[in-house]
């Protein structure tokens, strides 16, 4: 069943994470899997490119919850403790998708900035992030 969003901070994280899988298609990844949900943590994007998976954690912030979108650093909510949940739900697929121990895999954060009322976005990467 598809998790239902309400809230508008989760509707803002929807839509962020639409236009996240976007981007990664246009820089030709394949999105191998969405909202990878276990009990003790979400991966919300796996994809893959040049033989390589990679484990993408999306932040949205949208012009609605902050004056101005540069004084917001949605990166600065990557806690000790949602690192450690999410090494932990990246280790899960791993296991249950078969992923041999050889395989080569990152973690990237993409920060997508939303501004609402002119309908753009933009996008920060943060490439290979240590666990």
């Amino acid at each position: 069943m598809p998790k239902v969003f309400t809230s508008e901070t989760q509707k803002i994280g929807k839509e962020g994470e639409k236009i996240a899988e976007k981007f990664l298609v246009k820089h030709g990844f394949s999105i191998l899997d969405r909202n990878y949900t276990k009990k003790w943590g979400e991966i919300d994007i796996i994809a893959k490119k040049a033989q390589k998976v990679y484990f993408i954690e999306v932040k949205s912030v949208s012009s609605t919850h902050t004056n101005t979108l540069d004084s917001y650093r949605a990166e600065d909510n990557m806690h000790p403790w949602k690192m450690k949940r999410l090494s932990r739900t990246i280790q899960t697929y791993l296991l249950d998708k078969k992923i041999p121990d050889e395989q080569e895999w990152q973690v990237d954060l993409l920060v997508v900035y939303l501004d609402l009322k002119e309908r753009k976005a933009r996008i920060k990467v943060e490439s290979d992030i240590i666990l």
